[in-house]
Order: C-alpha cells, then structure tokens, then sequence
C-alpha cells in the first residue's frame, strides 16, 4: 500500500468539489456517474474522479448534505471512497477504504 492510499485510508480528510459551481453541476457529475473529489490535506491536493454506486443516482439534494461512494482505483490499488458534502459549501469530509479483491 502506498503511502497516499494509507493516509486516505486513515480517518476522514477535508474534501471540496471545487470542479462545480454551484449544486445543479454536482448534479449532472452525479447522473452521469462520476465526481471529481480533491482531498485539500495531501501534498498539493489530490484530486479523484469517484465512479459512483448505481444508487447515487436518488440522492436527495432537499436535505443540504449528501453522501456519495463510489470506487477508482488509486496508485494501482482499487479504493471505495466515500464523502459527506455540505451542499452549500460544495466541501466536507471523506475517506477511503481498501475494495475487496474481485
């Protein structure tokens, strides 16, 4: 395991959805599938493009604060990474976790 993906996996990290303006652009990323989460507490932020789960799709944009988990794969590792986003900032807390081996 490299070093980024144990510091990720470790506890929850500040995470911004600087890629979108405003709540309807978060919302296009999301029905299409893929977000671009940048973890702001790593080395010159590290921006991930999360490939959704197939239930993102119904989240409830009413309640001001979202979960989205989807997984990548990062320095060669599959991840599961999971964010709870304030809605009004486009930032909150995230993490990742080692995906179980196909």
């Amino acid at each position: 395991m490299t070093n980024l993906v144990e510091k990720l996996s470790n506890g929850q990290h500040a995470v911004s959805l600087i890629r979108y303006k405003n709540t309807a652009d978060l919302k296009e990323a999301i029905d299409r599938g893929l977000v671009l989460v940048k973890f702001t507490e790593t080395q010159g932020g590290t921006e991930l493009g999360v490939q959704l789960d197939k239930d993102a799709k119904g989240i409830d944009f009413d309640s001001g604060k979202i979960e989205l988990t989807g997984s990548l794969t990062l320095d060669y590792q599959p991840v599961i990474c999971t964010v709870n986003i304030d809605l009004e900032t486009l930032s909150g807390q995230g993490s990742l976790k080692l995906a179980e081996p196909a």
